[in-house]
Parts: structure tokens; C-alpha cells; sequence
């Protein structure tokens, strides 16, 4: 970790900050980044495309301040992998990336007959959160 002073390496130091690992590790760190940010597209391109037919709600705000909220996202993310190489963006980003599964296995195995979205939809996007979570837990858990 950089720290300037011996104060500024307590716990929550080592949760912002840059961390320093060897060089297969940081390559971890920086294929998950990359898998993270084909992810990230697919996702901002999906919830266009969606936008564009009528099929995102607006419940919530207009979809334009959500796309990029979500660029926003994973840009920070992306940095916190690929340049800061912390485990804890790494951890936390494959929790929330588990959270999506229960959903997705639904769409794609248990939707209602009425629903327009096709089960191929999601199965591909089960397969991607997948492989995405397989790069961050191996960044995040040095696998």
C-alpha cells in the first residue's frame, strides 16, 4: 500500500487506497478489470436497445440518468481494478454480481407465459455474470 505516514495504514487504508500484490496477481486484477468493463458495455447497450423499444420503466427517473449512473459505476470500478488493484472492489462487485443470478435464473427458467423478454436473453446473461464473477473472485481471492 502507499501511505505517507504511519497513521494512514490502518484498516480502512488498506479499503481505499492502492494495494501492491506480485505481477500474476495484479494480471488477475487486470483481466477482471477488462471482463468487468465487456460486461459494463453489454449491460449499458442492453438497457439502450431496451430504451428504445419502451421496456426500461420510468418509475424511477428518466433511463438517460440511469445509463449514465451506470457508466459512472463502472468506470470507478474498473479503476479500482485495473489501477488500484484492491480486493475489496474486487469482493464487493462479485456480491452484488451474485445478487443478479436469482433474477436471471428466473427470466430464463421460470417466466410467466406473457413475458415478451426471450429466456435466450437471459441465459446469456446468466453465462456472463458467471464468467464475470469467476475473473473477480480470482482477483479478489488471489484463485
Amino acid at each position: 500500500m502507499y501511505c505517507v505516514g504511519v497513521d494512514c495504514c490502518g484498516a480502512m487504508a488498506g479499503f481505499i487506497l492502492k494495494q501492491d500484490w506480485p505481477d500474476a496477481r495484479v494480471a488477475k486484477f487486470r483481466q477482471a478489470a477488462f471482463v468487468y468493463l465487456h460486461v459494463a458495455i453489454l449491460y449499458e447497450a442492453a438497457a439502450y436497445g431496451m430504451m428504445g423499444t419502451g421496456l426500461l420503466p420510468s418509475r424511477f427517473g428518466s433511463p438517460w440518468i440511469w445509463l449514465v449512473a451506470g457508466a459512472g459505476v463502472a468506470g470507478i470500478v474498473f479503476v479500482g481494478l485495473f489501477r488500484l488493484h484492491n480486493v475489496w472492489v474486487a469482493r464487493i462487485v462479485w456480491g452484488v454480481h451474485g445478487l443478479r443470478l436469482p433474477v436471471l435464473i428466473q427470466g430464463a427458467f421460470f417466466a410467466a407465459p406473457d413475458v415478451i423478454t426471450p429466456p435466450s436473453f437471459y441465459i446469456t446473461a446468466i453465462v456472463v455474470v458467471m464468467i464475470n464473477l469467476w475473473m473477480l473472485a480470482r482477483a479478489g481471492w488471489d484463485l
